[in-house]
Protein backbone atom coordinates (compact mmCIF):
# COMPACT_ATOMS: atom_id res chain seq x y z
CA UNK A 1 0.00 0.00 0.00
CA UNK A 2 2.83 2.39 0.89
CA UNK A 3 4.57 1.62 -2.39
CA UNK A 4 1.34 2.30 -4.29
CA UNK A 5 0.99 5.65 -2.55
CA UNK A 6 4.57 6.53 -3.57
CA UNK A 7 3.81 5.61 -7.16
CA UNK A 8 0.78 7.90 -7.05
CA UNK A 9 3.10 10.81 -6.15
CA UNK A 10 2.29 11.45 -2.50
CA UNK A 11 4.84 13.67 -0.71
CA UNK A 12 6.96 12.59 2.26
CA UNK A 13 4.80 14.66 4.64
CA UNK A 14 1.63 12.97 3.33
CA UNK A 15 3.19 9.50 3.64
CA UNK A 16 4.57 10.06 7.16
CA UNK A 17 1.40 9.17 9.16
CA UNK A 18 0.82 5.98 7.10
CA UNK A 19 4.42 4.86 7.60
CA UNK A 20 4.13 5.50 11.36
CA UNK A 21 0.93 3.43 11.53
CA UNK A 22 2.58 0.54 9.66
CA UNK A 23 5.61 0.55 12.00
CA UNK A 24 3.32 0.52 15.05
CA UNK A 25 1.47 -2.58 13.73
CA UNK A 26 4.78 -4.32 13.02
CA UNK A 27 5.98 -3.59 16.54
CA UNK A 28 2.87 -5.22 18.03
CA UNK A 29 3.17 -8.38 15.90
CA UNK A 30 6.97 -8.77 15.95
CA UNK A 31 8.98 -6.38 18.17
CA UNK A 32 12.28 -7.61 16.69
CA UNK A 33 11.19 -6.49 13.24
CA UNK A 34 11.59 -2.82 14.18
CA UNK A 35 14.61 -3.19 16.51
CA UNK A 36 17.72 -2.01 14.68
CA UNK A 37 20.65 -4.44 14.70
CA UNK A 38 23.48 -3.65 17.10
CA UNK A 39 25.88 -2.82 14.30
CA UNK A 40 23.46 -0.28 12.87
CA UNK A 41 22.99 1.29 16.31
CA UNK A 42 26.72 1.74 16.58
CA UNK A 43 26.75 3.43 13.19
CA UNK A 44 23.97 5.76 14.33
CA UNK A 45 25.95 6.66 17.45
CA UNK A 46 28.95 7.40 15.28
CA UNK A 47 26.77 9.62 13.10
CA UNK A 48 25.62 11.51 16.18
CA UNK A 49 29.23 12.15 17.07
CA UNK A 50 29.84 13.92 13.76
CA UNK A 51 30.72 17.56 14.54
CA UNK A 52 28.12 20.26 13.97
CA UNK A 53 28.73 23.10 11.55
CA UNK A 54 29.46 25.39 14.50
CA UNK A 55 31.96 22.92 15.96
CA UNK A 56 33.62 22.50 12.57
CA UNK A 57 33.93 26.28 12.26
CA UNK A 58 35.44 26.55 15.74
CA UNK A 59 37.88 23.75 14.91
CA UNK A 60 38.87 25.55 11.70
CA UNK A 61 39.39 28.82 13.60
CA UNK A 62 41.59 27.00 16.13
CA UNK A 63 43.63 25.43 13.35
CA UNK A 64 43.97 28.84 11.65
CA UNK A 65 45.10 30.41 14.93
CA UNK A 66 47.83 27.80 15.31
CA UNK A 67 48.94 27.83 11.66
CA UNK A 68 51.86 29.88 10.35
CA UNK A 69 50.48 29.85 6.81
CA UNK A 70 49.79 33.17 5.08
CA UNK A 71 46.95 33.10 2.56
CA UNK A 72 48.08 34.76 -0.71
CA UNK A 73 46.49 38.16 -1.37
CA UNK A 74 45.15 37.03 -4.74
CA UNK A 75 43.33 34.12 -3.08
CA UNK A 76 41.60 36.09 -0.30
CA UNK A 77 42.80 39.57 0.64
CA UNK A 78 40.77 39.74 3.87
CA UNK A 79 42.17 36.43 5.10
CA UNK A 80 45.67 37.50 4.08
CA UNK A 81 45.29 40.58 6.28
CA UNK A 82 44.18 38.52 9.28
CA UNK A 83 46.98 36.00 8.66
CA UNK A 84 49.60 38.76 8.63
CA UNK A 85 48.39 40.06 11.99
CA UNK A 86 48.43 36.56 13.51
CA UNK A 87 51.62 35.17 12.02
CA UNK A 88 53.62 38.36 12.61
CA UNK A 89 52.49 38.58 16.26
CA UNK A 90 50.86 41.99 15.95
CA UNK A 91 47.63 41.27 17.80
CA UNK A 92 45.10 38.60 18.64
CA UNK A 93 41.52 38.32 19.76
CA UNK A 94 40.62 38.80 23.40
CA UNK A 95 38.00 37.18 25.65
CA UNK A 96 35.95 40.36 25.19
CA UNK A 97 34.05 40.28 21.91
CA UNK A 98 35.14 43.02 19.53
CA UNK A 99 38.29 43.89 21.48
CA UNK A 100 41.86 42.86 20.67
CA UNK A 101 45.10 42.28 22.52
CA UNK A 102 47.89 44.30 20.91
CA UNK A 103 51.07 42.25 21.25
CA UNK A 104 54.54 43.79 21.80
CA UNK A 105 55.51 43.90 18.09
CA UNK A 106 52.23 45.62 17.22
CA UNK A 107 52.44 47.96 20.21
CA UNK A 108 55.99 48.96 19.29
CA UNK A 109 54.68 50.15 15.90
CA UNK A 110 52.04 52.29 17.64
CA UNK A 111 54.76 53.61 19.97
CA UNK A 112 56.76 54.80 16.94
CA UNK A 113 53.68 56.55 15.53
CA UNK A 114 52.86 58.06 18.92
CA UNK A 115 56.39 59.40 19.49
CA UNK A 116 56.56 61.03 16.06
CA UNK A 117 53.06 62.49 16.26
CA UNK A 118 53.38 63.68 19.85
CA UNK A 119 56.32 65.87 18.88
CA UNK A 120 54.27 67.32 16.01
CA UNK A 121 51.30 67.98 18.31
CA UNK A 122 53.48 69.83 20.80
CA UNK A 123 55.00 71.89 17.98
CA UNK A 124 51.41 72.67 16.95
CA UNK A 125 50.98 74.33 20.34
CA UNK A 126 48.87 71.69 22.10
CA UNK A 127 49.65 70.34 25.56
CA UNK A 128 48.95 66.80 26.74
CA UNK A 129 46.30 66.23 29.39
CA UNK A 130 44.10 63.38 30.55
CA UNK A 131 40.32 63.29 31.07
CA UNK A 132 38.05 60.68 32.70
CA UNK A 133 37.10 57.46 30.93
CA UNK A 134 33.52 57.80 32.20
CA UNK A 135 31.26 60.58 30.94
CA UNK A 136 27.84 61.44 32.46
CA UNK A 137 25.05 60.55 30.06
CA UNK A 138 23.59 64.02 30.60
CA UNK A 139 26.73 65.53 29.02
CA UNK A 140 26.12 63.72 25.71
CA UNK A 141 22.53 64.94 25.67
CA UNK A 142 23.64 68.58 25.56
CA UNK A 143 24.72 68.50 21.90
CA UNK A 144 21.87 67.03 19.81
CA UNK A 145 23.79 66.04 16.65
CA UNK A 146 26.61 64.61 18.72
CA UNK A 147 24.37 62.33 20.77
CA UNK A 148 22.53 61.15 17.64
CA UNK A 149 25.85 60.27 16.01
CA UNK A 150 27.13 58.13 18.89
CA UNK A 151 23.98 56.85 20.66
CA UNK A 152 24.03 53.42 19.00
CA UNK A 153 27.72 52.86 19.78
CA UNK A 154 27.77 53.75 23.47
CA UNK A 155 28.60 51.34 26.28
CA UNK A 156 26.70 52.38 29.41
CA UNK A 157 27.54 51.92 33.11
CA UNK A 158 24.31 51.76 35.11
CA UNK A 159 25.43 50.39 38.52
CA UNK A 160 28.40 51.05 40.79
CA UNK A 161 28.77 47.62 42.39
CA UNK A 162 27.98 43.90 42.11
CA UNK A 163 26.40 41.55 44.58
CA UNK A 164 25.82 37.81 44.86
CA UNK A 165 22.76 36.57 42.98
CA UNK A 166 19.88 35.25 45.13
CA UNK A 167 20.51 31.68 43.99
CA UNK A 168 24.17 31.99 44.95
CA UNK A 169 25.35 30.94 41.48
CA UNK A 170 27.09 34.12 40.42
CA UNK A 171 27.16 37.90 40.53
CA UNK A 172 24.55 40.44 39.49
CA UNK A 173 24.38 44.23 39.40
CA UNK A 174 23.26 45.32 42.86
CA UNK A 175 19.69 46.72 42.48
CA UNK A 176 20.46 49.15 45.30
CA UNK A 177 23.52 50.53 43.46
CA UNK A 178 21.86 51.95 40.36
CA UNK A 179 23.34 55.28 39.24
CA UNK A 180 21.06 58.32 39.05
CA UNK A 181 22.93 59.57 35.97
CA UNK A 182 24.31 56.58 34.00
CA UNK A 183 27.90 56.88 32.79
CA UNK A 184 29.08 56.44 29.21
CA UNK A 185 32.46 54.82 28.49
CA UNK A 186 33.95 57.57 26.33
CA UNK A 187 33.36 57.17 22.58
CA UNK A 188 35.15 60.53 22.23
CA UNK A 189 35.79 63.30 24.73
CA UNK A 190 34.32 66.52 23.30
CA UNK A 191 31.61 66.75 25.97
CA UNK A 192 33.94 66.16 28.92
CA UNK A 193 36.61 68.52 27.62
CA UNK A 194 34.21 71.35 26.76
CA UNK A 195 32.78 71.05 30.25
CA UNK A 196 36.30 71.77 31.53
CA UNK A 197 36.90 74.53 28.96
CA UNK A 198 34.03 76.43 30.61
CA UNK A 199 36.16 76.64 33.78
CA UNK A 200 39.45 77.39 32.03
CA UNK A 201 38.36 80.07 29.53
CA UNK A 202 37.43 83.53 30.83
CA UNK A 203 39.21 86.11 28.68
CA UNK A 204 40.50 86.42 25.11
CA UNK A 205 43.93 86.10 26.71
CA UNK A 206 43.12 82.43 27.44
CA UNK A 207 42.73 81.72 23.72
CA UNK A 208 43.63 79.78 21.74
CA UNK A 209 43.49 76.87 24.18
CA UNK A 210 44.82 73.56 22.79
CA UNK A 211 44.91 70.22 24.61
CA UNK A 212 45.63 66.68 23.45
CA UNK A 213 44.86 63.35 25.04
CA UNK A 214 46.38 59.91 24.35
CA UNK A 215 43.75 57.42 25.45
CA UNK A 216 41.50 54.48 24.67
CA UNK A 217 37.89 54.85 23.56
CA UNK A 218 34.93 52.50 23.25
CA UNK A 219 32.50 52.42 20.32
CA UNK A 220 30.42 49.26 20.29
CA UNK A 221 30.98 47.44 16.99
CA UNK A 222 29.13 44.35 15.77
CA UNK A 223 31.46 43.52 12.86
CA UNK A 224 35.11 44.03 13.66
CA UNK A 225 38.50 43.81 11.95
CA UNK A 226 41.76 43.99 13.94
CA UNK A 227 43.17 47.55 13.99
CA UNK A 228 40.65 48.76 11.39
CA UNK A 229 37.44 48.54 13.41
CA UNK A 230 37.32 47.31 17.00
CA UNK A 231 35.05 48.18 19.91
CA UNK A 232 37.99 49.51 21.91
CA UNK A 233 40.94 51.24 20.27
CA UNK A 234 43.81 53.55 21.09
CA UNK A 235 44.07 57.05 19.69
CA UNK A 236 44.96 60.66 20.31
CA UNK A 237 42.31 63.34 20.34
CA UNK A 238 43.14 67.02 20.17
CA UNK A 239 40.65 69.69 21.20
CA UNK A 240 41.07 73.42 20.70
CA UNK A 241 39.13 76.61 21.46
CA UNK A 242 39.54 79.88 19.50
CA UNK A 243 38.35 83.46 19.51
CA UNK A 244 37.51 83.45 15.77
CA UNK A 245 36.15 81.02 13.20
CA UNK A 246 39.15 81.76 10.96
CA UNK A 247 41.53 80.68 13.72
CA UNK A 248 39.62 77.46 14.34
CA UNK A 249 39.37 76.54 10.65
CA UNK A 250 43.07 77.20 10.14
CA UNK A 251 43.92 75.06 13.18
CA UNK A 252 41.94 72.10 11.84
CA UNK A 253 43.58 72.38 8.41
CA UNK A 254 47.07 72.75 9.89
CA UNK A 255 46.63 69.58 11.94
CA UNK A 256 45.40 67.67 8.90
CA UNK A 257 48.59 68.73 7.12
CA UNK A 258 50.58 67.29 10.02
CA UNK A 259 48.73 63.98 9.76
CA UNK A 260 49.35 63.80 6.01
CA UNK A 261 53.03 64.65 6.44
CA UNK A 262 53.45 62.04 9.18
CA UNK A 263 51.81 59.35 7.04
CA UNK A 264 54.10 60.13 4.13
CA UNK A 265 57.40 60.64 5.94
CA UNK A 266 57.10 58.05 8.71
CA UNK A 267 54.79 55.38 7.29
CA UNK A 268 55.54 55.90 3.57
CA UNK A 269 51.78 56.13 2.93
CA UNK A 270 50.66 58.82 0.44
CA UNK A 271 47.20 60.21 1.15
CA UNK A 272 44.51 62.33 -0.45
CA UNK A 273 43.55 65.38 1.63
CA UNK A 274 40.03 66.69 1.40
CA UNK A 275 36.72 67.60 3.02
CA UNK A 276 33.95 65.15 3.84
CA UNK A 277 30.50 65.56 2.31
CA UNK A 278 27.83 66.83 4.74
CA UNK A 279 26.51 63.26 5.12
CA UNK A 280 29.92 61.95 6.18
CA UNK A 281 30.86 64.69 8.64
CA UNK A 282 31.64 64.04 12.29
CA UNK A 283 28.55 64.29 14.49
CA UNK A 284 28.24 67.94 15.57
CA UNK A 285 30.88 69.33 13.16
CA UNK A 286 30.36 72.09 10.59
CA UNK A 287 33.24 70.72 8.49
CA UNK A 288 35.28 67.53 8.59
CA UNK A 289 38.65 67.32 6.87
CA UNK A 290 40.14 63.89 6.16
CA UNK A 291 43.12 62.01 4.79
CA UNK A 292 42.27 58.96 2.67
CA UNK A 293 44.76 56.23 1.75
CA UNK A 294 44.44 53.58 -0.96
CA UNK A 295 45.02 49.97 0.08
CA UNK A 296 46.41 47.26 -2.20
CA UNK A 297 42.95 45.82 -2.91
CA UNK A 298 41.68 49.13 -4.28
CA UNK A 299 39.67 50.12 -1.19
CA UNK A 300 40.09 53.40 0.65
CA UNK A 301 40.92 53.74 4.32
CA UNK A 302 40.10 56.90 6.27
CA UNK A 303 43.38 57.43 8.12
CA UNK A 304 42.85 60.63 10.11
CA UNK A 305 40.28 63.40 10.56
CA UNK A 306 40.18 67.01 11.73
CA UNK A 307 36.90 68.75 12.53
CA UNK A 308 35.82 72.39 12.56
CA UNK A 309 33.11 72.34 15.25
CA UNK A 310 31.88 75.89 14.83
CA UNK A 311 30.31 77.17 18.07
CA UNK A 312 28.09 74.15 18.74
CA UNK A 313 29.99 72.73 21.70
CA UNK A 314 30.81 76.18 23.07
CA UNK A 315 27.12 77.05 23.16
CA UNK A 316 26.05 73.64 24.46
CA UNK A 317 28.39 73.99 27.44
CA UNK A 318 28.07 77.78 27.78
CA UNK A 319 31.77 78.47 27.07
CA UNK A 320 32.23 82.22 26.57
CA UNK A 321 35.08 84.72 26.77
CA UNK A 322 35.44 88.46 27.21
CA UNK A 323 36.99 90.01 24.10
CA UNK A 324 39.43 92.94 24.01
CA UNK A 325 36.52 95.39 24.01
CA UNK A 326 34.92 93.82 27.09
CA UNK A 327 32.08 92.08 25.23
CA UNK A 328 31.14 88.44 25.91
CA UNK A 329 31.60 86.12 22.93
CA UNK A 330 31.05 82.42 22.20
CA UNK A 331 34.18 80.42 21.39
CA UNK A 332 34.92 78.42 18.25
CA UNK A 333 36.20 74.87 18.44
CA UNK A 334 38.04 72.05 16.69
CA UNK A 335 38.87 68.43 17.36
CA UNK A 336 41.23 66.10 15.52
CA UNK A 337 42.57 62.57 15.88
CA UNK A 338 44.22 59.46 14.51
CA UNK A 339 44.09 55.94 15.93
CA UNK A 340 45.62 52.47 15.81
CA UNK A 341 43.78 52.18 12.48
CA UNK A 342 47.06 53.52 11.06
CA UNK A 343 48.65 50.14 11.85
CA UNK A 344 46.06 48.52 9.59
CA UNK A 345 46.89 51.07 6.89
CA UNK A 346 50.59 50.29 7.28
CA UNK A 347 49.99 46.55 6.86
CA UNK A 348 47.75 46.85 3.82
CA UNK A 349 49.89 49.45 2.04
CA UNK A 350 53.26 47.67 2.07
CA UNK A 351 53.08 44.01 3.13
CA UNK A 352 53.26 41.06 0.75
CA UNK A 353 52.55 37.33 0.63
CA UNK A 354 55.75 36.61 2.57
CA UNK A 355 54.70 38.70 5.57
CA UNK A 356 54.94 42.17 7.02
CA UNK A 357 56.92 44.87 5.20
CA UNK A 358 57.92 47.85 7.35
CA UNK A 359 59.28 51.23 6.22
CA UNK A 360 62.59 51.72 8.08
CA UNK A 361 61.54 54.88 9.93
CA UNK A 362 58.65 53.12 11.69
CA UNK A 363 60.27 49.68 12.11
CA UNK A 364 60.88 48.81 15.79
CA UNK A 365 64.04 47.00 14.62
CA UNK A 366 65.68 48.50 11.56
CA UNK A 367 68.61 46.09 11.37
CA UNK A 368 68.78 42.51 12.60
CA UNK A 369 72.29 41.05 12.83
CA UNK A 370 72.56 37.27 12.57
CA UNK A 371 76.00 36.00 13.59
CA UNK A 372 77.06 32.68 12.08
CA UNK A 373 78.97 30.90 14.86
CA UNK A 374 82.51 29.63 14.48
CA UNK A 375 83.30 25.93 14.84
CA UNK A 376 83.19 24.51 18.37
CA UNK A 377 86.94 24.22 18.90
CA UNK A 378 87.90 27.39 17.04
CA UNK A 379 88.45 29.69 20.04
CA UNK A 380 90.43 32.18 18.01
CA UNK A 381 87.65 32.34 15.42
CA UNK A 382 85.03 32.84 18.16
CA UNK A 383 86.96 35.75 19.65
CA UNK A 384 87.50 37.40 16.28
CA UNK A 385 83.80 37.03 15.47
CA UNK A 386 82.67 38.45 18.82
CA UNK A 387 85.03 41.41 18.53
CA UNK A 388 83.85 42.16 14.98
CA UNK A 389 80.22 41.75 16.04
CA UNK A 390 80.59 44.16 18.97
CA UNK A 391 82.18 46.81 16.76
CA UNK A 392 79.62 46.36 13.99
CA UNK A 393 76.71 46.78 16.43
CA UNK A 394 78.36 49.79 18.10
CA UNK A 395 78.88 51.45 14.69
CA UNK A 396 75.24 50.87 13.70
CA UNK A 397 73.89 52.20 17.00
CA UNK A 398 76.28 55.13 16.77
CA UNK A 399 74.61 56.00 13.48
CA UNK A 400 71.28 56.16 15.29
CA UNK A 401 69.92 52.85 14.00
CA UNK A 402 67.74 50.44 15.98
CA UNK A 403 69.60 47.12 16.05
CA UNK A 404 68.81 43.61 17.24
CA UNK A 405 71.40 40.80 17.46
CA UNK A 406 69.82 37.36 17.08
CA UNK A 407 72.39 35.04 18.66
CA UNK A 408 69.94 32.32 19.76
CA UNK A 409 71.92 29.09 19.61
CA UNK A 410 68.82 26.88 19.61
CA UNK A 411 67.40 28.30 16.35
CA UNK A 412 68.89 27.56 12.94
CA UNK A 413 70.03 30.50 10.83
CA UNK A 414 67.49 29.74 8.11
CA UNK A 415 64.67 29.87 10.65
CA UNK A 416 66.00 33.20 11.94
CA UNK A 417 66.04 34.66 8.44
CA UNK A 418 62.48 33.45 7.87
CA UNK A 419 61.21 34.88 11.17
CA UNK A 420 62.67 38.38 10.76
CA UNK A 421 61.60 38.61 7.12
CA UNK A 422 58.03 37.79 8.17
CA UNK A 423 58.13 40.43 10.90
CA UNK A 424 59.17 43.01 8.30
CA UNK A 425 62.63 44.02 9.54
CA UNK A 426 64.01 46.17 6.68
CA UNK A 427 67.66 45.02 6.74
CA UNK A 428 69.39 41.78 7.75
CA UNK A 429 73.15 41.58 8.22
CA UNK A 430 74.90 38.21 8.26
CA UNK A 431 78.34 37.93 9.85
CA UNK A 432 80.38 34.71 10.06
CA UNK A 433 84.04 33.67 10.58
CA UNK A 434 84.78 33.72 6.85
CA UNK A 435 83.24 37.20 6.55
CA UNK A 436 85.42 38.43 9.44
CA UNK A 437 88.54 37.08 7.71
CA UNK A 438 87.59 39.09 4.62
CA UNK A 439 86.75 42.16 6.70
CA UNK A 440 83.19 42.16 5.37
CA UNK A 441 79.58 41.21 6.10
CA UNK A 442 76.49 40.45 4.01
CA UNK A 443 73.43 42.74 3.60
CA UNK A 444 69.94 41.52 2.64
CA UNK A 445 66.96 43.89 2.42
CA UNK A 446 63.37 42.79 3.05
CA UNK A 447 62.17 44.15 -0.31
CA UNK A 448 63.55 46.23 -3.17
CA UNK A 449 66.43 43.91 -4.05
CA UNK A 450 66.47 40.18 -4.76
CA UNK A 451 70.12 39.47 -4.09
CA UNK A 452 72.59 39.99 -1.26
CA UNK A 453 75.31 42.63 -1.02
CA UNK A 454 78.79 42.27 0.48
CA UNK A 455 79.83 45.33 2.51
CA UNK A 456 83.20 45.99 4.15
CA UNK A 457 83.03 46.23 7.94
CA UNK A 458 84.42 49.75 7.95
CA UNK A 459 81.56 51.00 5.79
CA UNK A 460 78.70 49.20 7.53
CA UNK A 461 77.03 52.15 9.29
CA UNK A 462 77.28 54.50 6.31
CA UNK A 463 76.05 51.87 3.87
CA UNK A 464 73.23 50.69 6.17
CA UNK A 465 71.93 54.25 6.52
CA UNK A 466 71.93 54.72 2.74
CA UNK A 467 70.23 51.36 2.15
CA UNK A 468 67.49 52.13 4.68
CA UNK A 469 66.90 55.63 3.28
CA UNK A 470 66.63 54.15 -0.22
CA UNK A 471 64.20 51.50 1.03
CA UNK A 472 61.99 54.14 2.68
CA UNK A 473 61.89 56.08 -0.59
CA UNK A 474 61.22 52.89 -2.60
CA UNK A 475 58.18 51.99 -0.49
CA UNK A 476 56.77 55.52 -0.71
CA UNK A 477 57.29 55.66 -4.48
CA UNK A 478 55.62 52.25 -4.90
CA UNK A 479 52.62 53.39 -2.85
CA UNK A 480 52.40 56.66 -4.79
CA UNK A 481 52.36 54.76 -8.09
CA UNK A 482 49.54 52.59 -6.75
CA UNK A 483 47.55 55.65 -5.68
CA UNK A 484 47.94 57.35 -9.06
CA UNK A 485 47.23 54.13 -10.95
CA UNK A 486 44.18 53.39 -8.78
CA UNK A 487 42.54 56.77 -9.45
CA UNK A 488 39.92 56.43 -12.21
CA UNK A 489 39.27 59.83 -13.76
CA UNK A 490 35.96 61.04 -15.20
CA UNK A 491 34.25 57.63 -15.40
CA UNK A 492 30.51 57.46 -15.98
CA UNK A 493 28.25 56.36 -13.15
CA UNK A 494 27.39 53.11 -14.96
CA UNK A 495 31.09 52.30 -15.35
CA UNK A 496 31.70 52.84 -11.64
CA UNK A 497 28.57 50.92 -10.65
CA UNK A 498 29.51 47.85 -12.68
CA UNK A 499 33.05 47.89 -11.27
CA UNK A 500 32.13 48.40 -7.62
CA UNK A 501 28.84 46.60 -7.00
CA UNK A 502 30.58 43.20 -7.04
CA UNK A 503 33.84 44.42 -5.49
CA UNK A 504 34.49 42.87 -2.07
CA UNK A 505 37.19 43.37 0.55
CA UNK A 506 38.50 39.86 -0.13
CA UNK A 507 39.24 40.69 -3.78
CA UNK A 508 42.83 41.68 -4.51
CA UNK A 509 43.76 44.53 -6.82
CA UNK A 510 40.23 45.89 -7.22
CA UNK A 511 39.08 48.74 -9.46
CA UNK A 512 40.22 51.52 -7.09
CA UNK A 513 38.82 55.03 -6.57
CA UNK A 514 36.77 57.30 -8.85
CA UNK A 515 37.33 61.05 -9.16
CA UNK A 516 34.18 62.46 -10.75
CA UNK A 517 32.17 65.71 -11.07
CA UNK A 518 29.38 65.75 -8.50
CA UNK A 519 26.49 67.91 -7.36
CA UNK A 520 26.30 67.75 -3.57
CA UNK A 521 23.06 65.90 -2.80
CA UNK A 522 22.56 63.72 0.29
CA UNK A 523 19.66 61.77 -1.24
CA UNK A 524 21.64 60.83 -4.37
CA UNK A 525 24.64 60.00 -2.21
CA UNK A 526 22.52 57.50 -0.26
CA UNK A 527 21.13 56.00 -3.48
CA UNK A 528 24.64 55.38 -4.80
CA UNK A 529 25.60 53.75 -1.51
CA UNK A 530 22.61 51.41 -1.81
CA UNK A 531 23.19 50.65 -5.49
CA UNK A 532 26.92 49.88 -5.48
CA UNK A 533 28.10 50.32 -1.85
CA UNK A 534 30.34 53.25 -2.84
CA UNK A 535 30.72 56.29 -0.59
CA UNK A 536 32.20 59.73 -1.08
CA UNK A 537 35.61 59.47 0.53
CA UNK A 538 36.19 63.21 0.25
CA UNK A 539 36.12 66.31 -1.91
CA UNK A 540 39.88 66.42 -2.66
CA UNK A 541 41.40 69.76 -1.69
CA UNK A 542 43.82 70.22 -4.58
CA UNK A 543 41.45 69.62 -7.52
CA UNK A 544 38.57 71.54 -5.93
CA UNK A 545 40.72 74.56 -5.09
CA UNK A 546 41.92 74.46 -8.70
CA UNK A 547 38.29 74.75 -9.90
CA UNK A 548 38.30 71.41 -11.73
CA UNK A 549 34.51 70.98 -11.28
CA UNK A 550 33.64 74.25 -13.01
CA UNK A 551 31.63 73.81 -16.21
CA UNK A 552 31.13 70.07 -15.63
CA UNK A 553 27.95 68.08 -15.13
CA UNK A 554 27.35 65.72 -12.21
CA UNK A 555 28.10 62.15 -13.28
CA UNK A 556 24.93 60.93 -11.51
CA UNK A 557 22.23 63.60 -11.83
CA UNK A 558 23.46 65.44 -14.93
CA UNK A 559 23.07 68.78 -13.12
CA UNK A 560 25.83 71.38 -12.75
CA UNK A 561 28.61 69.97 -10.60
CA UNK A 562 29.48 71.64 -7.30
CA UNK A 563 32.55 69.55 -6.46
CA UNK A 564 34.97 66.97 -7.71
CA UNK A 565 34.21 63.96 -5.49
CA UNK A 566 36.31 60.91 -4.75
CA UNK A 567 34.11 57.79 -4.62
CA UNK A 568 35.12 54.28 -3.66
CA UNK A 569 34.61 51.27 -1.45
CA UNK A 570 36.14 51.67 2.00
CA UNK A 571 37.08 49.73 5.10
Amino acid sequence: VIRKMKDEGLSKDELAPHVAELLALKAELDPSSVSPPKKKKKQQQQKQKQPTAKASKQKQQTEDAESDYITPRAENYSKWYNDIIRVCSLAETSPVRGCMVIKPWGMSLWDRVRNDLDARIQDHGAENAYFPLLIPKSFLSKEAEHVDGFAKECAVVTHHRLTASPDGKGLIADPDAELEDPLIIRPTSETMIWNMFKKWIVSHRDLPLKVNQWANVMRWEMRTRPFLRTSEFLWQEGHTAHATSEGAIQDSKDMLDQYADMCEKLLAIPVVKGAKSPSERFAGAEETFTIEALMQNGWALQSGTSHFLGQSFGKAFDVTFQDAEGKMQDVWGTSWGVSTRLIGALIMTHSDDAGLVLPPRVAPVQVVVVPIPAKKNDEEGKKALNDALDKLVADLKGAGLRVKVDDRDYVRNGAKYFEWERKGVPLRIELGPRDVEKGACVFKTRVGSEGKETVTLGEVSVRATKVLDALQEYLLDTAKERLVGGMNMMASYDQMKVALEADEASEYDGPGLYLVPWKCDAANEEKIKEECKATIRCYPTDVNEAGMAEGKKCFYSGEDATHMALFGRAF
